[in-house]
């Protein structure tokens, strides 16, 4: 989608869309409530203890927010680095036609996950076919690759025109930014991995500039408006993913959303009118022997 306009964020507003204001969310079950927030909060605690409560909660908080923005019944959706299990068996309850990647996917099924419908590859290179789905998701992806610009222009382009992509991120200087080294990460990145090393006796598995980089909420949005300018994608919505619905305000303040909104997120929809239904091909390129099936 072209390099980033680095002077994009020099009037310190967001723009939602070409109007200037953000499309109203469809009506659905999800109802971002501050009991909703403290109920994601409280199972966060106990990610590490008791990973299967927080990441059901989260995939079904997930897959309601994203229904309120496109009806998934029928939809052709790609999950990148959705792991295994919890998000798949949510948008597939929904109705959608489930594709997760992850680069991982071998060492899912060899610890007996379940890994049906994914295949195996980079969120920056997609080896999926262009405008292939319908929609393209990826909840906390962004800030463990090397160049997120790359992924997002990946994930653009395996999205049908009319589609919906919507990506949510840890910015680096939100309370969670630096994972499991925070808030020692605020210190600097590498003083915060040292640290957990002396303190546990091995590195972390977010490893500051190796699996873990610093992105911000003001580079994803540079590039979401280098992306409006080329005529390629329109904001449906920009947000903090867990906040309750009166807090999302703080996501459209630059600097502030960089250390308040824990996890950004930016709806987008691609650009151009959506191609005539057709029998679909296999969404994916090259060898089906990365697909589970």
């Amino acid at each position: 989608m072209g390099e980033p306009d680095e002077t994009a964020e020099q009037d310190g507003t967001v723009e939602p869309d070409q109007a200037g204001e953000p499309e109203e969310p469809r009506e659905g079950p999800h109802r971002a409530t501050l009991g909703r927030s403290v109920e994601l909060f409280r199972t966060f605690l106990v990610e590490q203890t008791d990973p299967d409560r927080f990441y059901s909660l989260l995939a079904v908080d997930s897959v309601r927010q994203l229904g309120s923005y496109v009806d998934l019944a029928g939809a052709r959706l790609l999950d990148v680095g959705g792991g295994p299990g919890y998000f798949s068996t949510e948008f597939r309850r929904a109705g959608a036609t489930y594709l997760g990647l992850d680069p991982a996917v071998g060492d899912f099924a060899a610890a007996g996950a379940a890994v049906s419908g994914m295949v195996r590859g980079s969120g920056t290179a997609l080896p999926i076919r262009s405008g292939a789905v319908d929609v393209c998701y990826s909840s906390n992806v962004l800030e463990h690759v090397s160049t997120p610009e790359a992924m997002l222009d990946e994930m653009v382009r395996v999205t049908r025109p009319g589609g919906t992509v919507f990506v949510s991120f840890t910015p680096w200087l939100s309370p969670w930014g630096g994972h499991e080294t925070s808030p020692w990460h605020l210190l600097g990145g590498d003083r915060a991995r040292q640290r957990y090393l002396r303190r546990n006796g091995r590195e972390p598995k977010n490893r500051f500039q190796e699996t873990l980089f610093p992105v911000s909420a003001a580079r994803a949005m540079r590039w979401a408006r280098a992306g409006r300018r080329a005529g390629e994608v329109t904001v449906v919505d920009v947000l903090p993913r867990y906040h309750p619905r009166w807090a999302c305000w703080v996501a459209r303040v630059p600097g502030l959303r960089e250390m308040l909104t824990w996890n950004f997120t930016v709806v987008l929809r691609r650009s151009g009118q959506p191609a005539p239904a057709t029998t679909q091909e296999d969404p994916v390129q090259g060898s089906l022997s990365d697909v589970t099936r």
